[in-house]
């Protein structure tokens, strides 16, 4: 492995303590590197010296916090820089030197939460107020406090062409969105969190980058044609010129970490990395993230995308895994959406309901080594030794909703009692829940896929491929225009609704629920051992019991459209914590417990408790 300082940004523009400024480009396959510095309306030019593995490196007094340059190679066009920190003017304009360092960090004691007591709220900048910024995004801490939330994770924020993005078409990755406030206000942003007690994550792309001003191409070979991705060629990760490009992510995420003080980041589709390196990209990441911790007592977590069921992913480096702290795990939400009466297309197809989310609570993942159909192959290894720390549930999420062709919320798919019901479901789990932005509400706008980038044959393709995917739902109306305004616009939260009548309800509710997460002896012990579950398939109603020394929970759940009895010997013993058939909720009326046996309410959830 290449040596890299954990302590200190080394690629791009940075300022030293001393007030020098050293620039450090890889352009290995160059014969001259130039930085064309703008100074006093005129430009400069520094021509950088060649050091070993492909680096280019200069000193210099002519660049100054806020200077605007861009890199020429070999005396021909030149481009922004590849590690730039600032784009002010987007993805083609110049990169702008800032010092990342001369933030003035007002929280200094914080060091994270136990990632067991991560409770994850996923939001979008641009869309989760009228504002769109890090800034108005601040002014909503309190609110997601009172939410019960600890930990706020971000869709990511690198650089990307235009103002509306999901962000994973970045080209940028060490810079902040300039139109979600930048680098200065993304740190305020993750300040105000940590006053606040709150986590914050991190979304970040390591698998491909956006198409419309990547120029990482011109500087090196930062893509290989050896693996073939949906984006085209891969991020070269082991192919010749390597190095330089493991170099380059490994310095962007111990950046997020270290002078952001990110508390987690949530790695983008890894299973799309390929890496067939002796050291996985990601198994490095993890050990200079360890080193990271290590020389400042400051506790992160790396949490990876992942739909490969490959426990290797998340088992630590000294039992030959990568070392990942935990993952995503699409199959209890797909699971959960077929219970809940979701059509089993695609890859729904899979699952059979409410088996399968039983199985989902008792092994975290669905398929764990037996045949796929819809894969058409065996799937899958067993996780009995992963912690329930390890995994990550959800009822939506920006991919699920949003790559819908219409980008429907639950609130549009299911009932007022299923959405809560299916609430519920994830944060009983033994596992770490994540809410999607406006759930908590019954948010009714949708969260749709939208762009704007600035080349016009780029937004034709990303039209025509859109309404190619959904070719065989045109019965079901045209797919939103990705490049229209109103496709963003009507994708922002609606604030207002939160006082209104059964959005308001949806929220106490949503409140109660994470308040006893957090609080209950039972609840808030990820043990995935003290667990039994049993589905009721006739029924589609699933009784799960979890336990910790003498604390019990029991959580009947009845996700038909009808009344069901579940025998229950003493059910009168048990008290109730809470039932989200309540009337205090919006129900229709509390579920009827007797002596042996309880009746629950359509589509309904009750928990009880031995204490």
């Amino acid at each position: 492995m290449q040596p890299i300082d954990v302590l200190k940004r080394t690629i791009g523009v940075n300022f030293s303590e001393e007030g020098t400024v050293t620039v450090k480009v890889w352009s290995p396959q160059a014969e001259t590197v130039q930085l064309e510095v703008k100074v006093k309306d005129q430009v400069e030019t520094i021509s950088l010296t060649k050091e070993r593995y492909g680096y280019w490196s200069a000193t210099s007094n002519k660049i100054t916090n806020g200077s605007r340059y861009k890199i020429k190679i070999d005396d021909k066009q030149s481009f922004p820089d590849p590690a730039s920190l600032s784009q002010p003017n987007g993805v083609h304009g110049d990169s702008e030197a800032i010092n990342l360092a001369a933030f003035q960090w007002r929280e200094t004691a914080w060091n994270n939460i136990p990632l067991e007591d991560y409770i994850i709220y996923e939001l979008h900048t641009g869309t989760f107020t009228p504002e769109g910024t890090f800034a108005a995004i601040e002014n909503r801490l309190d609110y997601l406090k009172e939410l019960g939330i600890t930990a706020v994770e971000l869709m990511p924020v690198a650089q990307f062409p235009g103002n509306r993005n999901w962000g994973y078409d970045g080209v940028f990755p060490f810079a902040v969105q300039n139109s979600y406030g930048g680098a200065k206000d993304l740190q305020r942003l993750v300040d105000a969190c940590h006053q606040k007690g709150l986590a914050v994550v991190l979304d970040v792309v390591y698998n491909h980058l956006g198409p419309e001003g990547n120029y990482l191409g011109e500087f090196g070979s930062y893509f290989t044609s050896k693996y073939n991705t949906p984006w085209g060629n891969a991020v070269n990760f082991d192919d010749a010129w390597c190095d330089g490009v493991r170099h380059y992510f490994i310095e962007n995420a111990l950046m997020w970490l270290r002078d952001f003080r990110i508390d987690a980041l949530r790695l983008d589709a890894v299973h799309a990395i390929k890496d067939f390196s002796p050291v996985h990209i990601l198994k490095e990441i993890k050990l200079h993230v360890d080193e990271l911790m290590r020389v400042t007592a400051r506790k992160h977590y790396l949490i990876v995308e992942l739909d490969l069921n490959d426990t290797k992913f998340i088992q630590p480096v000294n039992q030959c895994g990568y070392g990942m702290n935990a993952q995503w795990i699409d199959e209890f939400h797909h699971a959960l959406r077929v219970t809940t009466g979701n059509e089993k297309t695609g890859y729904y197809s899979d699952f059979s309901g409410i088996e399968h989310l039983a199985k989902a609570y008792k092994d975290a993942y669905v398929y764990d080594g037996q045949w796929s159909p819809h894969r058409h192959k065996f799937f899958g290894v067993k996780a009995d030794e992963a912690e329930g720390k390890q995994f990550i549930v959800f009822s939506q999420n920006h991919d699920q909703v949003g790559n819908r062709m219409l980008g429907e919320r639950t609130s549009e798919l299911v009932s007022f009692e299923m959405q809560k019901a299916m609430a519920a479901a994830v944060v009983l789990s033994p596992y770490i829940p994540l809410l999607f932005m406006g759930e908590e509400w019954r948010e009714p706008h949708p969260f749709q896929y939208f762009i704007s980038h600035t080349d016009e044959a780029l937004c034709a393709a990303v039209r025509k491929g859109r309404k190619e995917e959904f070719a065989a739902f045109h019965l079901e109306g045209e797919a939103p225009d990705p490049v229209a305004v109103e496709t963003f616009d009507n994708s922002k939260l609606q604030w207002h609704l939160i006082e209104e009548d059964k959005h308001k309800q949806m929220l106490s509710y949503y409140k109660m629920l994470l308040s006893l997460r957090k609080s209950h002896p039972v609840l808030k012990n990820l043990n995935r051992k003290n667990l039994s579950v049993n589905p009721l398939v006739e029924s589609n109603a699933l009784i799960l019991l979890r336990w910790q020394e003498s604390h019990y929970v029991l959580c009947l759940m009845n996700f038909s459209n009808e009344e069901r009895q579940i025998k229950l010997m003493k059910a009168s013993e048990w008290n109730i914590a809470l039932d989200s058939a309540s009337r205090q909720w919006g129900g229709s009326g509390e579920s009827t417990i007797e002596e042996n046996s309880v009746v629950l309410r359509p589509e309904s959830t009750l928990i009880l408790t031995n204490k």
